[in-house]
């Protein structure tokens, strides 16, 4: 990979209020996450097995426990970077920055999770914390089948709501590129977040072909700047 932790390094991470609600939103409580399940799985969430789907930053920071771990082919859905604009955790007002979601169409390779039996509610309810900790969420959940080597799961995973307003559509890759290069936050920047991501994709035997070639476009732009400054 040509986007080394030497080039994440050079990108410092700026401080950020990450308590602050945003403006237009609200904080998700409790009876929220628990409320989803219900809609999600009915009475009895622990009567099946329950997995969820991973596409991105879950794969490498899962947010709650698991028992056993598939690739898998979500069809009808691909990963992009098109859930906007953050200004705070990886991005500013300067340069923000825009993290990947399932937007519809075509097909994604990831990272299939089991839920422990017996305690899927509390783990559901550190996922829905980590990933909709604001409302109304801008891509909520929903459980999708998940073609695996040992067969179909239905999996919860994340879809971006095209109408939720965050939705940012017709960037073609060089403006990615420039954006992943650029933007930073409280918790690191969307550089360390793209290599993170292509990392364990290829640990996983997942060789995304696009986001492998925003990877070495990020690299370039990160080498050009710092050249430029010496």
């Amino acid at each position: 990979m040509r986007l080394t932790p030497k080039h994440v390094d050079l990108i410092v991470t700026e401080g950020g209020d990450d308590d602050e609600v945003p403006v237009g939103f609200t904080e998700s409580t409790e009876a929220d996450y628990l409320q989803t399940v219900g809609a999600l799985y009915g009475p009895d969430p622990e009567a099946e097995e329950r997995w969820f789907f991973a596409y991105g930053s879950l794969i490498w920071k899962p947010a709650c426990e698991f028992v056993e771990i598939r690739t898998g082919l979500l069809r009808g859905w691909h990963r992009r970077f098109c859930l906007g604009w953050n200004t705070r955790f990886r991005g500013s007002e300067a340069n923000p920055g825009l993290m990947l979601a399932l937007d519809r169409g075509g097909a994604c390779k990831g990272a299939a999770y089991r839920l422990p039996p017996g305690q899927v509610v509390p783990n559901l309810l550190k996922l829905f914390e980590r990933e909709m900790r604001y409302k109304p969420s801008a891509f909520p959940p929903r459980v999708v089948p998940v073609t695996t080597s040992d067969g179909v799961v239905q999996a919860l995973t994340f879809c971006i709501d095209r109408n939720s307003g965050r939705y940012v559509a017709g960037l073609d890759d060089a403006a990615i590129a420039d954006m992943l290069a650029t933007a930073v936050g409280s918790r690191g920047s969307m550089a360390e977040y793209l290599r993170a991501t292509v990392d364990h994709l290829e640990q996983l035997g997942i060789h995304d072909r696009h986001l492998w070639t925003l990877q070495e476009m990020v690299a370039e732009r990160i080498e050009a700047r710092h050249t430029l400054q010496r």
